[in-house]
C-alpha cells in the first residue's frame, strides 16, 4: 500500500523508489550484495591509512598467478581453498594498514611493529608456523667524482613474511624493487611448485645479486682513490678516504649480518623450507660469502690507504720542517755576525780596519753558501 508524504502526496511503498520491475529483483539483489560485500572487505585497505601501500597482491595455484585484481582476504581464502600461496607485496605501509593486514594473515604484533619501523639488522625469527625474515638492500650511486660528501651505497630493507599459505614482504626505500623480481618468478612455473618459500628465495638471491654488484663498483672507487694517493702529487684528501671508510661501513652493516640467516635456512634440521629450496638458498650462501670475503678485503685496503696517507702527511710535515729548519740555520749566521758587531762596544776588533766590512759580507755569504750546499746534499733543501 502506498502512504501519504508531509504535503498529502501518496508515496510509494519502497520508500520513495522508484519501482523495480519483477523480472529485474534478482539481479538487483545479486549485485548489491556484491557490491557491499566487496566494498566491506576493501574498506580495511584503503580507509585505515593516509595512503595505499599495497603494490600488488597476487595469487598463485599450481605456480601459475590467476587472473585479476585480488583483495588480500579473498586471496587469501581462495589460497587456503585451493592449496595455494598469495604474494602480498607492501611498499613502506603505516602501522594501521599494516595491523589490518596483520588481523587478516595472523602475523605477530612483534615482527608486525618491525616492519613498519624499518630499523633492523638482518635476521629470521619464527612465530609459531609463520617465519620473519629481514634483509637490509643495498644500491650503488653513480657520481663522477668521489668527494667529501659523495654517497656511494644507498641502503634499504625488504622484509618478509613466510606463512603456510602467504608471503608478505614489505619493502622500505628504493633500492631493490620487487617487481622485477616477480616478473622473472612467474615465469618459472617450477619453482613457484614449491609455494612461498620460492618467493623468499628469489628476493634474497637478488638482494645478494645486488651487493656484488654494489662490491665491483666500490672496487672501481678504491682504485681509483688509492692511485690518488700514491700518486707523486699526493692528491688525495682524508676526508675522502673516511667518506669511503663510512660508505664502506653502511654497506658492511648490510652484507655481514645476513650470514646466520642463510646459514638458518640452509640448516639441515629446518623443516619449515621445503629440501629443493634450501639447495637454492645454499647457492645464494656461496654468493654471499664472496661479498663477505669482498668487503672485508676492502675494509683492511681502505685502512692501509688511510695509514699510507697519514704517513704522508706526517713526511710531508717532517719535510717542511727540516725546510724551515735549514733557512732559519742559514739566517742564523747572519743575525749572529750581525748581533756581535752591533753591540757598539768601543774596543772590538777590526772596527778601525779598512777592510772590516767587505770581509763581514764575504764571510756571511760563505758561511750561507756552505750550510746551503750542506743542507741541499742531505735533503732537507
Amino acid at each position: 500500500m502506498a502512504g501519504r508524504d508531509q504535503r498529502g502526496r501518496a508515496t510509494p511503498q519502497n520508500g520513495g523508489r522508484l519501482p523495480v520491475p519483477r523480472s529485474w529483483a534478482a539481479p538487483v539483489r545479486a549485485m548489491t550484495r556484491i557490491l557491499s560485500t566487496d566494498g566491506a572487505q576493501r574498506a580495511p585497505e584503503h580507509a585505515e591509512s593516509g595512503h595505499d601501500a599495497i603494490v600488488d597482491c597476487a595469487l598463485y595455484v599450481d605456480g601459475k598467478r590467476q587472473p585479476g585484481d585480488w583483495n588480500y582476504a579473498d586471496a587469501l581464502a581462495a589460497a587456503r581453498r585451493e592449496q595455494g600461496f598469495v604474494w602480498l607485496g607492501l611498499h613502506q605501509p603505516e602501522l594501521e594498514q599494516m595491523s589490518a593486514i596483520a588481523a587478516t594473515y595472523g602475523l605477530h604484533e612483534l615482527a608486525v611493529e618491525d616492519a613498519v619501523k624499518a630499523a633492523q639488522r638482518p635476521k629470521l625469527e619464527q612465530f609459531g608456523d609463520v617465519s620473519f625474515l629481514v634483509l637490509r638492500t643495498a644500491r650503488y650511486c653513480e657520481h663522477t667524482e668521489l668527494t667529501e660528501q659523495s654517497e656511494v651505497v644507498e641502503t634499504g630493507q625488504v622484509m618478509l613474511f613466510i606463512g603456510p599459505n602467504f608471503v608478505v614482504s614489505v619493502r622500505h626505500g628504493d633500492a631493490g624493487r620487487l617487481s622485477p623480481i616477480r616478473a622473472d618468478l612467474e615465469s618459472k612455473q617450477e619453482l613457484l611448485l614449491h609455494g612461498p618459500w620460492a618467493v623468499a628465495y628469489a628476493v634474497t638471491d637478488r638482494v645478494v645479486d645486488l651487493y656484488l654488484e654494489v662490491a665491483d663498483k666500490i672496487e672501481d672507487d678504491l682504485d681509483i682513490l688509492e692511485a690518488q694517493v700514491f700518486d707523486r702529487n699526493g692528491s688525495g684528501r682524508i676526508q675522502r678516504i673516511y667518506q669511503m671508510k663510512r660508505e664502506l661501513v653502511e654497506f658492511k652493516r648490510a652484507v655481514v649480518p645476513l650470514q646466520r640467516p642463510l646459514l638458518t635456512l640452509t640448516s639441515q634440521v629446518n623443516r619449515e623450507v621445503p629440501k629443493e629450496i634450501r639447495r637454492y638458498f645454499r647457492d645464494v650462501q656461496d654468493h654471499l660469502s664472496r661479498t663477505v670475503e669482498q668487503v672485508n678485503s676492502y675494509d683492511d685496503l681502505l685502512n692501509s690507504i688511510l695509514q699510507a696517507r697519514l704517513a704522508q702527511v706526517t713526511v710531508d710535515q717532517n719535510n717542511d720542517m727540516r725546510k724551515i729548519a735549514a733557512w732559519a740555520a742559514i739566517a742564523a749566521v747572519w743575525t749572529a755576525i750581525a748581533g756581535i758587531y752591533g753591540m757598539n762596544f768601543k774596543y772590538m776588533p777590526e772596527l778601525d780596519w779598512k777592510y772590516g766590512y767587505p770581509v763581514i759580507w764575504a764571510l756571511m755569504l760563505a758561511c750561507s753558501w756552505t750550510l746551503y750546499r750542506w743542507f741541499r746534499r742531505n735533503g732537507w733543501l
